[in-house]
């Protein structure tokens, strides 16, 4: 049904954009024409059959935009063909050179036509992807004048368009399937600790889609809130009272605590040192550089002290300006070096009642992750050996259980693809997915 509404709306497109050249050789009645306009502007409304099947409006609209840019280029090909056949006076009204006037005003209608049709359908893609990125939409406003290259960039806008929607509504349908089962409804509430550099924005989740995802399916979901760079202690502090006051607010009698990065030895710190682990009852690290970051002990000793101030200061003074209560730049990087991981394992002391576990990642190869990580990686590895784009995969071990994701292929898995970073469907790693089933894990160890 798909194809033959999608052939009945191409051919309505072509007749309209080739009307006025049909017109002089082909009698066609007012009526007639004015159905096929009607019909051309239901389709800039409707221009997808089955819409209603997919079940938000924003992969409705996704939708609709690749099947508008579909129908450009198949309406855009037969009024090519049937153009280029009159111009070279395979047509009753004579070629171009014989009626140049009648071909131009032809040209403009045919292109008024395919421009809308086409114009429609980018704004609403550009306007309702989250994967096509901002080097994909950059690439297609820089490329879209070249001949050829083009067509290839409207392909793959298309294809990772039209991927969108296929994966998010599998995803939707998924959740609707399991929602009874509510299998992210854990015994105790989920804190999620971000890492350094970053905080806990209402508009801009550090964690990407994954809350949402694990809300979905059942679980209590709350953040940190730590500030964005203080030293380990310093953030523990702020964790431990955040802790306090999630389960005064909940009534619960412990936490789950999922950590990215820093966030793991700040929880580790807090637990061990503040008198909370007994109202902690999981911890789970993320790429946490338990054993710190030879690289970041290297640049420490490399750059001069007086860079190092000039780049703490700016820092500094921006999130505070940003409205970050505290920050110290120097403090959070010193405290992710080797040497004071070193002393952080040596004084912090795991409690016995608390279940821990570790997961870690890593590229394979540099170009595979986003910048800045494409980069830092090459550079990493010569010190701490395979990494995520930052952290070594020898430091990411801690606990009673220890996993290691790795995929086959170039890119692998980076630091920011643990916490969904970019928000970026990755064939290999469907990140959502994998916090579902890490909370459910703790669900059934009966945290």
């Amino acid at each position: 049904m798909n194809i033959l509404i999608s052939v009945i709306y191409t051919a309505i497109i072509a007749f309209l954009a080739n009307s006025y050249a049909l017109s002089s050789f082909l009698p066609v009645p007012a009526v007639l024409l004015g159905m096929i306009i009607l019909a051309f502007l239901w389709i800039q409304f409707v221009p997808a059959y089955g819409l209603r099947k997919i079940h938000t409006m924003r992969l409705r609209v996704c939708q609709s935009g690749c099947q508008l840019l579909l129908l450009f280029i198949f309406s855009t090909v037969i009024t090519v063909v049937f153009s280029v056949v009159g111009f070279v006076g395979g047509l009753p009204v004579g070629g171009i050179w014989e009626r140049p006037f009648f071909w131009i005003a032809h040209s403009l209608i045919a292109f008024l036509v395919e421009a809308i049709v086409f114009w429609n359908g980018m704004i609403r893609v550009y306007a309702t992807s989250v994967q096509l990125g901002i080097k994909l939409r950059v690439l297609g406003a820089l490329l879209g004048l070249i001949p050829i290259a083009h067509l290839i960039m409207l392909g793959i806008i298309i294809h990772k368009a039209r991927k969108e929607v296929k994966v998010e509504e599998a995803k939707i349908r998924l959740d609707e399937e399991r929602r009874q089962e509510q299998i992210c409804h854990t015994k105790y509430p989920i804190l999620l600790v971000h890492g350094v550099f970053f905080r806990d924005t209402r508009y801009m989740n550090y964690w990407g889609r994954i809350p949402k995802e694990l809300e979905t399916n059942g679980a209590r979901v709350y953040y940190g809130n730590q500030p964005s760079a203080l030293s380990v202690a310093d953030s523990a502090r702020y964790l431990a009272g955040r802790i306090e006051e999630i389960l005064a607010e909940t009534g619960a009698e412990k936490i789950n605590i999922i950590a990215h990065s820093k966030g793991g030895l700040d929880s580790r710190y807090a637990i061990s040192k503040l008198g909370i682990a007994d109202k902690v009852a999981s911890l789970t690290t993320i790429n946490t550089p338990h054993r710190g970051c030879e690289f970041a002990e290297y640049l420490l000793e490399k750059i001069p002290k007086s860079q190092q101030d000039a780049i703490a200061n700016t820092y500094n003074r921006t999130l505070q300006r940003l409205g970050d209560p505290q920050t110290d730049f120097m403090a959070a990087v010193r405290d992710l070096t080797s040497s004071a991981c070193c002393e952080l394992n040596r004084q912090v002391e795991d409690a016995p009642n608390v279940y821990y576990q570790s997961v870690g990642s890593q590229m394979n190869v540099p170009r595979g992750g986003r910048f800045p990580l494409n980069f830092t990686s090459r550079l990493v590895a010569r010190f701490d050996g395979p990494n995520d784009g930052l952290v070594g995969e020898d430091s990411f071990i801690w606990g009673d259980r220890y996993e290691n994701l790795t995929v086959k292929g170039t890119r692998g898995i980076s630091h920011g693809d643990m916490i969904d970073l970019n928000r970026e469907n990755y064939d290999a790693f469907d990140v959502r997915e994998y916090y579902v089933s890490l909370v459910s894990e703790l669900r059934e160890h009966g945290f």
